[in-house]
């Protein structure tokens, strides 16, 4: 099961209907916001990992704030308004581009800008969480997580386009094709 696949499965009962009211949307709704949010998510930090500096900041932040524990109050954390580090969190991954990712996913799956907002930032925690969980039980090391993130963004460009798409417009900022050099600057901000 990938990455993504799994972080979708956690999401479901009683946390998924958490969500779901915490965000004033149905289940349908919701699932379906999740499907689409993750990858956006994990393609990020993708391409913040892509860099060595990024992956060595990416694997000090899981060392030190995410076990994993989360995984096991997600009903708890997703019934609950308190986002927890998540605004923190997508401010590193997506920098100043956060509102343009928001509105994106807005038009992708009919929650309006806030509550995309409020997905994004209740999902951020679920994925450092679960990436922290990883690396941990498995002893991964920073070339892990680096290749573990690429696959799951190649296969996320494979099965979910529109929401790889959205996110790959938004983070190529002076639209030269690459966003290598924007995700640069991104990762001089959160180095400092």
């Amino acid at each position: 099961m990938s990455l993504l696949e799994s972080l979708v499965s956690q999401i479901s009962g009683p946390a998924l209907e958490g969500l779901s009211k915490q965000l004033g949307a149905d289940s349908s709704t919701t699932m379906s916001a999740v499907t689409a949010a993750l990858p956006m998510i994990v393609g990020a930090l993708a391409k913040n990992a892509s860099s060595q500096d990024g992956a060595a900041s990416l694997a000090n932040a899981l060392d030190k704030d995410h076990d994993g524990s989360i995984l096991e109050q997600l009903s708890g954390f997703l019934g609950s308004s308190d986002n927890g580090p998540g605004g923190a969190i997508l401010g590193h991954v997506f920098g100043n581009k956060r509102p343009g990712v928001e509105a994106g996913l807005s038009q992708m799956t009919g929650l309006n800008q806030g509550q995309a907002g409020s997905l994004l930032e209740n999902l951020a925690p679920i994925v450092m969480g679960y990436l922290g969980r990883q690396k941990r039980q498995g002893g991964l090391g920073v070339d892990d997580l680096t290749n573990i993130l690429a696959g799951e963004r190649n296969q996320a460009q494979q099965t979910s386009g529109g929401a790889m798409d959205i996110l790959s417009s938004i983070l190529d900022r002076d639209g030269d094709g690459s966003m290598i050099d924007d995700i640069g600057g991104m990762l001089g901000k959160f180095l400092r």
